[in-house]
């Protein structure tokens, strides 16, 4: 599989290399794989008689890692950070040195128009991390009941308009489903406010049902 180059942008890489302090030998857990960047920076600092186990969900983000840091002590591993233990087990690693988690979105999801990520997405409302494992949003948006719609949109975006949101979904979808990124992002625009003089897009904030993860 060939994969773009990554947009990406490390937060805080001076700083993260600072305070976790990774020496040559070492053995670290990068939990959140992402573009690759402090996966990079912490394989340069361990040297070839260390390693960095890096972790994504994403087949893209490791596709990628396989192709552009192959010259690094570095061990892609398609994942959830959470289940460290067995990752660790699977990799032979019997203790970590250091672990790093940069949690979150990448931009090379955001960028991806095709998974839906972002509110001005053109794609399918896909949402997955890992479009392999459970079903796509617009899957989800199909079945749910408004409640269980409501209580994902409040729950993972603390959105008191949840309710609002989720009626309005399960009215539109006896019609026409919601399937589409930019559906939602006009459908949350006519549910939700906005305050005279805020300049900022009511979906920015609100865009954030997630299908698996």
């Amino acid at each position: 599989m060939s994969v773009s180059p990554s947009i990406h942008v490390s937060v805080m890489p001076e700083e993260t290399l600072e305070w976790l302090a990774p020496q040559a030998g070492q053995t670290v857990f990068d939990g959140t794989l992402g573009g690759g960047g402090h996966t990079r920076l912490l394989a340069e600092r361990v040297g070839a008689a260390g390693r960095i186990v890096s972790v994504d969900q994403d087949p893209v983000a490791i596709e990628r890692a396989r192709q552009e840091l192959a010259s690094l002590p570095v061990t892609p591993v398609q994942a959830n950070f959470c289940e460290l233990e067995h990752i660790a087990g699977e990799a032979g690693v019997d203790k970590f040195d250091g672990a790093l988690l940069d949690l979150g979105l990448s931009s090379d999801q955001l960028a991806d128009r095709e998974r839906g990520f972002s509110y001005e997405a053109d794609g399918e409302l896909d949402l997955r991390f890992n479009p392999d494992e459970g079903e796509p949003a617009w899957r989800m948006l199909e079945h749910l009941s408004a409640e269980d719609i409501a209580d994902i949109i409040y729950h993972y975006g603390e959105e008191r308009f949840s309710r609002r949101i989720a009626r309005r979904i399960v009215e539109r979808r006896r019609e026409s489903p919601v399937r589409m990124a930019a559906e939602l992002a006009e459908l949350v625009r006519r549910c939700v406010p906005r305050s005279r003089g805020h300049q900022i897009d009511p979906a920015t904030p609100r865009f954030r049902l997630c299908g698996s993860r």
